[in-house]
C-alpha cells in the first residue's frame, strides 16, 4: 500500500496551472546572486544556498499573503510544490529562515523588489505615468496598553523641576551657615542634578552604601533629602528617554515595539474606537500592481505624498505624471510639490466633496473666496464694502514658506447682511491666500473633467483593490514583526508576493483566452 513507484517526477504531479512554474519563471530570469551573496565561513557547517531559501520564502508570500516562518518550515517538509523548489536540499529549520531574512534580506529588499517588478513591468508594459495612491493603519505587533504619550512626559518633567526647585531652596535655608550655595534655575539637567547630589553626600559624610533602608528604621532629615534627589534623578532620566524616542515627529509610542506609534484605528478588536499601536503603510499601484511601498510612524496621509513620490523616483529615475490620491493628500505643501516636479495635481483636498456636491456652500454669497475683487485688488463683501489689507503671516508648520493675507472689512456696523456675513463683533476679518485657492480651482477642473472621473474610479478600483486583497483575501490584518526596519522587511515581501500572484494571474487569463 506505501510501496514506492519509480521514477518518481514531481514535476509531472504537479498541475501545469499552477502557480509555481510562473513563479520560477520570473525568478530564473532575474540575477539575484549579487543580492544574496555572503562569505563562506572557514569553520562550523556549511551555508545553506541562499538562492533556494529566497525561492521558497518568495513562494511562500506569494501563494498565502504572509507566512510564518515555522510555516515556511513546514511546507518544505509537506507540500509538494516546495519541495520541488528545495531540488535537492533538505528542508531548512525556521531558524535558518528566520536568519536568512534578518541577515540577508533586511538590507536587500528593496533591490530585490525592485528587480521583480522591472521584470514583471517590461513584460507587462505597465504604465508608470498613472500611480494610485492611498494608505491604511494597520495594527503593530505590541500591546495595546503600553503607551507613552510625550506631552505627559513633558508636563510630568516640568512639574519634577518645580519639585527640585522648592527642595534646593529647602537646601539653601539648611547649608547657609556652611557658606554653600546652590543655583536655582527654572530646568535643571540630569548631569547637574547628579552633581549637587554628589555634593550633598559629601556636605553631610552620607555613604550610599550604609544607608538605612526598609520598614523599622529610622531615617535622618539629610538622608531624607538625599533619598529625594536621587528619585528626582531617576525621574528625569526616565522622562528624558521616552522623550528621546519619540523624537520630534511623534506624539507616543509603544513600549513593547519602541517604532510603533499610537494612531486612531477604525476598528479595534472589541469595536470600539481607541487609539491603538500601529504603523501607516503606504501603497502606490501602477496597472495595479503594486510599484512603490513605504512605512511611516505617522498617521496623517499628506505628510506621507513627498517620501513616497521621492522613493518612486529613486527607483524608476522619474516622477509619475498623473499622481491620484484621496482628499487625506491634499495639502499646500503637496500641491507644491506637483507643481515644482511637472505632475499634475489629481488629489483631493478636504472640502473637496463639499465643493461638489453642495451647491450652496459653493455658491454662498458670504465664503471669502467668492468675493469680487475691486481695481486695487481688494476683496469687497456682497454689501459693497471694500476689505482693507492688515497683513501678512507666516502658516504655522509650513515649510515652504506658505503665507495668507488678512483683510478687514471697512464698516459693517449699519450692514443688512451682518447677521450671515460677519458672526463676531466689530468689522469682519477675512483669511485669504491666493496660490492656494488657485491651486484647488486646477484640482476641481482636472478631476471633474472626463480623464479626472476615469482615475477617480481606478484608484478606488486598484489602490484600494491592493489593500482589500491584502488584508482581507489573505488575511493580514496585523504585523507580526518588531521594529521599523522588520516592518519595512515585512510589507517588502508581501508586496513581492502580491505582484508575482498578479503577474500569474494575468498570464493565466491570457493562457486561457488562448
Amino acid at each position: 500500500m506505501f510501496q514506492l513507484k519509480l521514477p518518481v517526477e514531481i514535476s509531472t504531479i504537479i498541475e501545469i496551472s499552477d502557480p509555481v512554474y510562473t513563479f520560477c519563471e520570473v525568478m530564473d530570469c532575474i540575477d539575484l546572486r549579487k543580492y544574496l551573496a555572503a562569505p563562506e565561513s572557514k569553520t562550523g557547517r556549511k551555508r545553506y544556498n541562499s538562492e533556494i531559501l529566497l525561492k521558497v520564502t518568495l513562494f511562500a508570500f506569494m501563494e498565502y499573503g504572509y507566512a510564518s516562518v515555522r510555516a515556511i518550515e513546514k511546507l518544505c517538509k509537506t507540500d509538494i510544490r516546495f519541495m520541488w523548489l528545495l531540488q535537492d536540499e533538505s528542508a531548512p529549520s525556521h531558524m535558518t529562515i528566520d536568519n536568512f531574512m534578518n541577515e540577508t534580506l533586511l538590507g536587500n529588499i528593496k533591490d530585490i523588489f525592485s528587480e521583480i517588478n522591472g521584470y514583471i513591468f517590461s513584460k507587462e508594459k505597465v504604465d508608470l505615468e498613472h500611480i494610485y495612491i492611498d494608505g491604511t493603519k494597520i495594527v503593530a505587533n505590541a500591546n495595546k496598553n503600553s503607551w507613552v504619550w510625550k506631552k505627559s512626559c513633558i508636563r510630568n518633567r516640568n512639574k519634577t523641576f518645580e519639585k527640585i526647585t522648592l527642595l534646593l531652596q529647602e537646601i539653601n535655608e539648611s547649608i547657609a551657615c556652611m557658606g554653600v550655595k546652590f543655583g536655582i534655575r527654572t530646568e535643571y539637567a540630569i548631569e547637574y542634578i547628579e552633581q549637587i547630589t554628589k555634593q550633598y553626600a559629601s556636605l553631610f559624610n552620607l555613604c550610599p552604601e550604609v544607608l538605612v533602608r526598609g520598614r523599622g528604621h529610622h531615617k535622618s532629615a539629610e538622608q531624607r533629602i538625599y533619598d529625594k534627589l536621587v528619585e528626582y534623578t531617576e525621574k528625569l532620566k526616565k522622562y528624558a528617554h521616552h522623550i528621546k524616542v519619540c523624537g520630534e515627529d511623534r506624539n507616543s509610542y509603544s513600549k513593547s515595539d519602541n517604532d510603533a506609534t499610537f494612531m486612531r484605528m477604525k476598528k479595534d478588536y472589541m469595536g470600539n474606537d481607541q487609539l491603538l499601536p500601529g504603523y501607516n503603510i503606504q501603497l502606490g499601484v501602477c496597472d495595479e500592481y503594486i510599484s512603490v511601498f513605504d512605512v511611516k510612524q505617522y498617521a496623517s496621509d499628506m505628510d506621507c505624498f513627498q517620501p513616497l513620490m521621492e522613493k518612486f523616483n529613486e527607483t524608476y529615475g522619474k516622477y509619475p505624471k498623473y499622481p491620484v490620491a484621496d482628499a487625506g493628500y491634499g495639502s499646500f505643501n503637496n500641491y507644491l510639490y506637483c507643481e515644482e516636479h511637472g505632475m499634475e495635481k489629481y488629489m483631493k483636498f478636504t472640502m473637496f466633496k463639499k465643493e461638489t456636491e453642495d451647491k450652496k456652500y459653493r455658491d454662498d454669497p458670504y465664503r471669502a473666496v467668492n468675493f469680487s475683487i475691486n481695481e486695487n485688488g481688494n476683496p469687497i463683501c456682497p454689501n459693497g464694502k471694500e476689505f482693507k489689507y492688515l497683513y501678512s503671516r507666516p502658516v504655522r508648520g509650513n515649510k515652504y514658506g506658505r503665507t495668507e493675507e488678512l483683510y478687514q472689512c471697512e464698516d459693517c456696523a449699519a450692514c443688512p447682511h451682518k447677521e450671515k456675513c460677519c458672526k463676531c463683533e466689530g468689522n469682519r476679518i477675512v483669511r485669504l491666500n491666493e496660490e492656494l485657492t488657485g491651486f484647488h480651482k486646477e484640482v476641481l477642473g482636472n478631476l471633474n473633467s472626463v480623464h479626472g472621473a476615469l482615475l477617480r474610479m481606478n484608484r478606488s478600483i486598484q489602490a484600494e483593490g491592493a489593500f482589500g486583497a491584502i488584508k482581507w483575501n489573505k488575511a493580514y490584518q496585523r504585523i507580526r514583526r518588531r521594529g521599523l526596519k522588520s516592518v519595512i522587511l515585512e510589507i517588502a515581501m508581501i508586496s513581492c508576493g502580491f505582484n508575482l500572484h498578479k503577474y500569474h494571474l494575468k498570464s493565466l487569463a491570457r493562457q486561457l483566452a488562448a
